[in-house]
């Protein structure tokens, strides 16, 4: 595009400035022109009328605030002379035509992955360690230790690194005495190479809180475990727990009824000294790892794909690159038979309409809007509320209301219908566009995007952060050039080239899929991979925005 704003939509009375615009000069946009009064920074809205306390800006088409104190034509419009307002919302469902995206040419697209016993696919081959409570946590780190030390990490601090070692000489020694073995033995320096890693869990939660704290815990434990990603699990549990281990294991059996992966369950107060639990379980789990191994790769359907759709860091051009780069792929994918999800209900407070209307029945669209109003209501009992979701990062780069980041947030769902509303910790299992209840909060997203199955993760960010997931691939998107070039280390994909005009938000959408092929493959590691950026954290049902 050579304007140096845009108007997103005919209805709105403001324009997003694509650069620096300078007061005193006119402004192109579309086939018109407006005067600019005040020096307006990238990112950041332009009043194209004069506005008055009361009136209602307007962007995408929608209500994203209202007008606190005049505005003249060519003016700035900052938190001093706006406010949070959004449009009411009902779960009466009205008639919307969408217009899709044409799939064909991925239509027999393939990628190489795991296919699992209960049907599932995944793009990575990881065994979990995982306790069932906080109490448990180091020795979850003690078996990190052990197990990653003996890859060629860390210190020789720990003393268990010396039990694996002994599993290892033996293995060694089985193989040596294997004529058949001796290639690969020497062509690889990883113990397991059908094996991607091994990711170890912590979190603060099993005990204490509420039952429906535990329930929930387990129920995003169980998730992980059943994730497609995932080959089985040790789990530690210390035996008294809120989280008891009947609880997991009923939500596992709810999310895989034949409960068809290898569970390893050890209980400390069972155990006795400290010694034997760990001994016991490294046992276990270096036998589960050899099973695990034999696993390979072949192809896989599109179908298979299971994408979370995630913003973080966001600006004011991630509404109008990124977000609806990840919208044209996941109305690419959906239409294949994959599944896509929609995450952070906060950041779709003023859309809620737009995503009703898109639902396939009533009963999908009274579910959102329940999820919707008893969320806001939690919020609004601690006095909160959604219109404090914006950061002052994002308040900085242009998203000065929880309406404005709301409408560009939800460009990543594109313009699909809405087949399921899922609330947190359920796993998606119906293909095409679902809603998740889940904070705005980064990582504690992701992490239930991951516990919902999503096989693969796309987050788009504008400001730049390294968020990753222990078990699901995350590909980081930048909304802008500069931030790509700024933050190399951990962004993946540039979509800033539909900013400055050189690509069309359809064929960046082509080459991120592309992109995404490759890390599904394997054949690429995301930059959250390359630098072990793992972040887990549950969702505590709470307040968070």
């Amino acid at each position: 595009m050579s304007e140096t704003a845009l108007q997103l939509d005919s209805r709105d009375n403001v324009l997003v400035a694509l650069q620096p615009l300078t007061a005193g000069t006119d402004v192109r946009f579309g086939h018109a022109t407006s005067p600019v009064t005040e020096n307006i920074p990238p990112k950041h809205k332009m009043a194209l009328v004069d506005l008055a306390p009361g009136d209602l800006i307007r962007m995408y088409g929608m209500v994203v605030g209202e007008v606190t104190q005049p505005i003249a034509r060519g003016g700035l419009v900052s938190t001093r002379n706006v406010r949070h307002r959004a449009e009411a919302y009902s779960a009466q469902r009205h008639s919307v035509s969408l217009s899709l995206p044409d799939p064909t040419a991925w239509a027999n697209r393939t990628f190489m992955g795991y296919h699992r016993a209960d049907g599932q696919v995944g793009t990575r081959n990881y065994w979990l360690v995982l306790p069932l409570v906080f109490c448990e946590n180091r020795n979850v780190e003690r078996m990190k230790e052990a197990l990653e030390e003996e890859l060629g990490y860390g210190s020789e601090a720990n003393s268990y690194r010396q039990h694996v070692r002994k599993l290892l000489e033996q293995k060694q020694t089985s193989a040596a005495n294997d004529p058949g073995t001796a290639a690969s033995k020497a062509s690889t320096r990883r113990v397991f190479p059908n094996i991607d890693g091994i990711r170890f869990l912590t979190h603060q939660g099993g005990c204490g809180g509420t039952r429906q704290d535990a329930q929930a815990l387990c129920g995003l434990l169980a998730g992980y475990i059943h994730h497609p990603n995932v080959a089985g699990a040790t789990v530690l549990s210390l035996g008294c727990q809120n989280a008891e281990v009947r609880m997991l294991m009923d939500e596992l059996r709810a999310r895989d009824p034949q409960m068809s992966k290898p569970v390893l369950v050890f209980d400390q107060q069972k155990s006795g000294r400290d010694s034997a639990l760990m001994s016991t379980a490294l046992d276990a789990t270096f036998a589960a790892l050899e099973r695990a191994n034999t696993a390979a790769r072949t192809p896989a359907p599109l179908s298979a794909l299971t994408v979370g759709l995630k913003c973080g860091g966001s600006d004011g051009f991630s509404g109008i690159s990124a977000n609806p780069t990840l919208g044209y792929l996941s109305d690419l994918l959906v239409q294949l038979g994959s599944k896509t999800i929609l995450s952070e209900f906060p950041e779709l407070h003023g859309v809620e309409q737009e995503l009703i209307n898109r639902c396939v029945s009533d009963e999908v669209a009274q579910r959102f809007y329940d999820l919707m109003q008893a969320y806001s209501a939690r919020a609004k009992a601690v006095h909160s509320g959604f219109d404090m979701n914006p950061s002052p990062g994002n308040i900085q780069d242009g998203l000065i209301t929880d309406a404005i980041k709301s409408a560009g947030a939800a460009r990543k769902g594109g313009v699909s219908p809405v087949r399921d509303v899922i609330d947190f910790p359920q796993y998606a299992t119906t293909p095409g566009l679902n809603l998740l209840c889940t904070p705005g909060n980064d990582v504690e997203c992701v992490t239930a995007q991951s516990g919902a199955g999503a096989n693969l993760v796309l987050f788009t960010t504008g400001l730049g952060t390294p968020t990753g997931n222990p078990v699901a691939p995350v590909v980081k998107i930048a909304t802008n050039s500069q931030l790509a070039e700024r933050m190399a280390d951990i962004i993946d994909f540039n979509a800033g080239g539909i900013i400055t005009g050189d690509t069309t938000i359809a064929d960046c959408a082509a080459q991120l899929l592309e992109f995404c092929l490759d890390v599904a493959n394997g054949t690429r590691l995301t930059r959250a991979e390359q630098l072990g950026q793992y972040d887990f954290i549950p969702w505590k049902r709470g307040v968070s925005l």
